[in-house]
C-alpha cells in the first residue's frame, strides 16, 4: 500500500490530467457520481489533512508570527484581486466570474505543503500559513468574495460561513483529534494518506468536468487562460513579495507556492453549495485543481535548482 501511495503522490499530476481528459471528453464514464458528492469527497481530504497534523505544526504561528501574518495578507489580498482584475479583464460572465473570485479567496491548498517540500522550501511555515488561513477562511472567504461580487451577483455570507465549517474545519479538526489520542496508530498509516487525498481530489475534479464537459468546451480557451495566468501570477507575485521583504531562498518558495496554489476543491464545493443557479461557477475550480497539480510540479522541479 505504501508503494501504491508513493506511486500516487509521485505521479499526481499525471493522473489528475489523465482522468480529466476522460471526463472531458467522455463524460459518460464519470457523470454517474453525483455533485452533491462533492462536498463529502472534499471533507475527506480536510480529514486526512488534519491526520497528518500534530501541535509542533502550529510553532511556527508564535515563533514566527510577522512570516505567517506576512503570508496571510498576502494570500487574502494579492489572489482575490488577481482573480477580480483577470476576471474583469477577459470579461468572464457572472458564474465564471465567481468561479474564479471563489477560487481567488479560498485559503491555499493542502498540496501546498507537498510542493513546498519537494521545492527545498520551508515547509514549517507553509504548514503554518496553510493552518492559520483555513481557520480564518470561514470568516475571510465569506467577506472577501462579497465584497468583490456584491454587484455582479447575491453572496449569502452566512451560508458561505457554514459550508466551510462544514466541510474544511470540523473534518481538520476531527483528523486533529484522532491523531492527538491515537498517534501511534495513524503513524503506520500516514504514508498511505496522500493516495487516500489524491483519490479525493481527482473524484472532485472528474465529477464536476463530466457533469459541465459541453459547458467546458463550449468556454474555449478563455477560462483556460485565466485560471492559468491567475496561478503563475500568483506564484510570481508571492516570490516578489518575499524577495522584497529579503527573505532568504527557502522562504521565498514557500511564500511563493503558497500563495500560487489555492485551495481549489473548497472553491468548487462553495461554487456548488452557495450559488446553485450558477452550474458554471464550479468549473474554474476543478480547472485549477487541475492545473496547479501540473504547474505545482513544474515549479518544485525548478526551485530545487534554485540555491
Amino acid at each position: 500500500m505504501e508503494k501504491i501511495s508513493e506511486f500516487f503522490g509521485r505521479y499526481m499530476a499525471a493522473i489528475v490530467l489523465a482522468l480529466t481528459a476522460l471526463a472531458l471528453f467522455v463524460p459518460s464514464s464519470c457523470v454517474w457520481i453525483p455533485t452533491t458528492c462533492i462536498t463529502y469527497f472534499l471533507m475527506i481530504v480536510m480529514f486526512c489533512m488534519g491526520l497528518t497534523m500534530k501541535p509542533h505544526d502550529f510553532v511556527v504561528v508564535f515563533t514566527r508570527p510577522r512570516d505567517v501574518i506576512i503570508g496571510c495578507i498576502a494570500q487574502f489580498t494579492i489572489m482575490p484581486l488577481l482573480a477580480f482584475g483577470l476576471g474583469k479583464l477577459f470579461g468572464l460572465e457572472a458564474a465564471l466570474l465567481v468561479g474564479v473570485i471563489l477560487v481567488g479567496t479560498c485559503p491555499g491548498g493542502t498540496s501546498s505543503n507537498v510542493i513546498t517540500y519537494l521545492s527545498g522550501g520551508d515547509v514549517p511555515l507553509s504548514v503554518g500559513m496553510t493552518a492559520v488561513n483555513t481557520l480564518l477562511a470561514p470568516l475571510v472567504t465569506p467577506a472577501i468574495t462579497y465584497l468583490l461580487l456584491r454587484t455582479t451577483v447575491s453572496v449569502d455570507m452566512l451560508s458561505m460561513f457554514l459550508s466551510i465549517v462544514q466541510v474544511v474545519i470540523v473534518p481538520i479538526a476531527l483528523g486533529f483529534v484522532v491523531n492527538h489520542f491515537f498517534g501511534r496508530f495513524i503513524d503506520k498509516f500516514v504514508k498511505v494518506l496522500p493516495m487516500i487525498s489524491v483519490i479525493g481530489i481527482c473524484l472532485i475534479v472528474v465529477t464536476v468536468v463530466s457533469h459541465n464537459a459541453a459547458r467546458i468546451l463550449s468556454t474555449g480557451a478563455i477560462i483556460f487562460a485565466v485560471v492559468i495566468l491567475h496561478n503563475m501570477l500568483g506564484y510570481a507575485c508571492g516570490y516578489g513579495i518575499a524577495r522584497l521583504l529579503k527573505f532568504p531562498i527557502a522562504k521565498k518558495k514557500a511564500l511563493s507556492v503558497e500563495i500560487g496554489m489555492q485551495n481549489s476543491g473548497l472553491a468548487t464545493s462553495l461554487a456548488g453549495t452557495s450559488f446553485p443557479n450558477l452550474a458554471m461557477a464550479t468549473v474554474p475550480g476543478a480547472i485549477f485543481s487541475v492545473w496547479h497539480n501540473i504547474s505545482g510540479a513544474l515549479l518544485a522541479a525548478f526551485y530545487r535548482r534554485l540555491k
